[in-house]
């Protein structure tokens, strides 16, 4: 019977652990975090450069759900970008354009009525520098969320369904534009 040599079983695995450790070291100053304490480490001094970000009213027809969604993203968005305090004086504007759909998943065979359904939003929007007014940043995102509707004896909690659905997504979309931004001003493309 052939047993392989213990140096040859300890030998390979070493190699590897010892070439990962050392692509590990040398790839360890390129890392920069986005947020954190300047303090603690050096950041890019993201919060800021978000500070400085004006967001535009988001356009849809008053008193429309798409409004309230609207408005929903807008302040979701606000708070991260601002962190709940002041915004500073601008030097960008973002605007965003919104679309919402719906979609039935599964309807009741006996009623014809949909017992879960999908609500999506669409996102577009472009931040604009204002000294220069060149649009340096231009994008899509979007969110697709499901909710069930319990019956047609509970009519409100469908509604309640629906709105739930839609601040969910609404903090989808303030979370993507959040994170496209925070790459912008860090790495700037």
């Amino acid at each position: 019977m052939w047993w392989p040599s213990p140096r040859r079983i300890w030998t390979a695995p070493a190699a590897r652990l010892l070439a990962a450790l050392a692509l590990a070291g040398l790839t360890a100053g390129c890392f920069q975090p986005l947020y954190g304490d300047p303090a603690v480490v050096a950041t890019a001094n993201l919060d800021n450069k978000l500070a400085s970000v004006a967001i535009a009213p988001i356009d849809a027809p008053n008193g429309s759900r798409l409004a309230r969604v609207g408005v929903v993203l807008r302040d979701d968005l606000t708070y991260q970008i601002t962190g709940g305090g002041a915004q500073a004086a601008p030097t960008h504007r973002l605007t965003i354009h919104l679309a919402a759909r719906q979609q039935q998943v599964i309807v009741d065979i006996h009623t014809a009525r949909p017992d879960i359904q999908n609500y999506g939003i669409d996102a577009t929007y472009e931040l604009v520098d204002l000294n220069t007014g060149k649009t340096v940043i231009r994008g899509q995102t979007f969110s697709r969320v499901s909710y069930n509707i319990p019956g047609q004896q509970q009519r409100f909690a469908g509604v309640r369904g629906l709105r739930d659905a839609e601040d969910r997504a609404a903090k989808v979309i303030a979370g993507n534009i959040h994170s496209r931004l925070a790459s912008f001003f860090v790495a700037g493309t």
